[in-house]
């Protein structure tokens, strides 16, 4: 299990799902993604784009898939392999472009494989994350009253929350 510092919980309106990051295969996603989480960047926002066998994309303030935090993060592409559960960046054409929305992977999807940045791994609530509501704007338009993250933490933080 990792280090509570290098975990996130994400409080989804499906339940709960614990992230084991990886700052040894992406450290500046990581870091950026530590940065978004303390600043309650994630907290109400939706999965945008949830596609049935391939995977759950948020991370977006817009809620359209359009958004991000405003900073890119320059590709940290790795061998680590996109299997259910794997944690990845999103982004657009520009191998540069990820910046705040990221998506989780919910069936072997090995073809992003040193594409796309893998930062972390699902290691409990896949379940949950399976049952976030599906739709992609770019073929249908909005996900029907779209499940979203609650609120996301990092685990050292939540710990210390609850111990004031």
């Amino acid at each position: 299990m990792a280090k509570p510092e290098d975990t996130l919980t994400l409080d989804t309106t499906q339940g709960k799902v614990v992230i084991e990051m990886r700052p040894d295969l992406a450290p500046n996603h990581v870091a950026r993604i530590k940065e978004l989480v303390k600043e309650g960047f994630y907290d109400g926002i939706v999965f945008h784009r949830v596609i049935d066998g391939f995977m759950a994309q948020t991370g977006d303030p817009k809620g359209d898939g359009t958004g991000g935090s405003g900073k890119n993060i320059q590709a940290e592409f790795n061998k680590e392999s996109h299997v259910r559960g794997a944690v990845s960046m999103a982004r657009a054409a520009n191998i540069n472009s990820a910046d705040s929305q990221f998506f989780i992977v919910l069936e072997d999807s090995t073809h992003l494989d040193g594409n796309y940045t893998l930062w972390g791994q699902v290691v409990s609530g896949m379940e949950f994350v399976d049952k976030i509501r599906k739709g992609d704007p770019s073929a249908n338009g909005r996900v029907p009253y779209p499940d979203r993250i609650i609120r996301m933490q990092v685990a050292i933080d939540a710990d210390k929350a609850k111990k004031k």
